[in-house]
């Protein structure tokens, strides 16, 4: 869906396709049709944005064969859906048994991780609609904080600065700026807004900039318009927002929190959980870690890194984090003018829910409903066609 920002501006609002298992050409064109056209009809959009995840066979095949990528583009166009966003974060197994860890590799140490990503932007400068002149993809904060040398980050700055350099050649050759946006993350290199300034200041924001993902955001504690206005201050540009909310814990001592947590407790996924005592945020890696003793229950809310549907509540007691998502919302959105034009919403765990959806793409329609009804909320008009 598209909408008009105020001053002009064309701000595009779509899902994520990371929800989706696929990772072979015929399996993404499979779930176009049996999810992301139902859900745009469930809508009554004429067009829906898709922000696709493809695994790292489906670039390779779309980079080295114009048919399939063709393919790809009219199978978009038929269904009534455009792609200006890709999801590069997971390689590839983003719906194995276990993932967990497994998502943060390659890291930009590794050179498959800027090859993966380049690729990446080539096939998204040639889905682009014809009327879009820049797209974005959206990558991992470098590396899960552990191992991360020095001799780990040196590898990576080289990386980056290739990928600037690749990124500029694509637009000169296709006419199509891609912007690849760096996504902050609990328990990576670059978990926070402060960090992301330290970590990745300094780089071309013509070309590279940061994934703000409200969920990511929230289990952080961090306020999002003190981190909005730091990231303007480092003249870090938000290229892309993932639309996202965590689980909130108010009383995690509370044997109904604890009970209604546990059953969140699954073993696909990562979950990092956090608190906030005294103006210090303590984690641990996931929710079982939480639960067994690894964060205090009484010291205030815990929150979880585990996307809840947006327009939903979780398992009482629990609640989610909407009303950081709509500071987000207003803080980008919601002024004179527009500071982000890419939302994703990404919540990619449906299927690890504790009673998943018989009807999924019901689902992703009311969430981007609740997105919708947000946006013209801060008076964005949508775009009807």
């Amino acid at each position: 869906m598209r909408f008009l920002h105020p001053d002009g501006t064309t701000v595009h609002l779509g899902y994520c396709s990371n929800v989706h298992q696929a990772e072979d050409l015929q399996g993404v064109i499979a779930q176009l049709a049996e999810y992301a056209e139902p859900v745009r009809e469930r809508l009554g959009a004429g067009r829906l944005g898709i922000g696709l995840w493809l695994a790292r066979p489906v670039v390779t095949e779309l980079a080295d064969d114009e048919a399939a990528l063709g393919r790809l583009k009219s199978e978009l166009r038929a269904r009534g859906l455009e792609t200006v966003t890709l999801n590069a974060f997971p390689y590839t197994g983003f719906h194995r048994e276990v993932v967990k860890k497994d998502v943060y590799l390659p890291d930009w140490a590794d050179e498959a991780r800027l090859k993966y990503t380049l690729d990446c932007a080539r096939v998204l400068a040639a889905l682009l609609p014809d009327d879009v002149g820049h797209g974005s993809v959206s990558t991992l904060p470098l590396a899960w904080r552990t191992p991360w040398t020095p001799a780990c980050a040196e590898e990576a700055r080289h990386a980056l600065e290739r990928l600037t350099t690749g990124l500029a050649a694509l637009e000169a050759w296709t006419g199509r700026r891609i912007r690849v946006g760096f996504e902050p993350e609990p328990g990576c290199v670059v978990e926070t807004t402060t960090q992301a300034v330290r970590e990745l200041g300094g780089l071309d924001p013509d070309r590279l900039g940061i994934c703000l993902d409200a969920c990511h955001l929230a289990v952080q504690f961090e306020q999002p318009g003190e981190a909005l206005r730091r990231l303007a201050d480092a003249g870090m540009p938000v290229v892309k927002l993932q639309a996202s909310c965590a689980v909130e814990a108010a009383d995690p001592a509370d044997p109904a929190a604890r009970a209604a947590l546990h059953r969140l407790a699954e073993p696909r996924f990562l979950h990092q959980t956090r608190t906030a005592a005294d103006g210090e945020v303590l984690g641990v890696d996931d929710l079982p870690d939480a639960l067994d003793g690894g964060l205090p229950a009484d010291g205030g809310p815990w929150r979880v890194h585990f996307h809840a549907p947006l327009h939903s509540r979780p398992e009482p007691p629990l609640r989610t984090t909407a009303d950081q998502l709509d500071q987000v919302f207003a803080g980008l959105l919601g002024g004179a003018s527009a500071d982000c034009d890419h939302i994703e919403v990404e919540t990619y765990t449906w299927s690890v829910l504790p009673e998943p959806p018989a009807d999924l793409p019901g689902g992703i329609a009311a969430e981007l409903a609740w997105a919708r009804d947000r946006l013209t909320g801060l008076g964005l008009k949508e775009d009807p066609s």
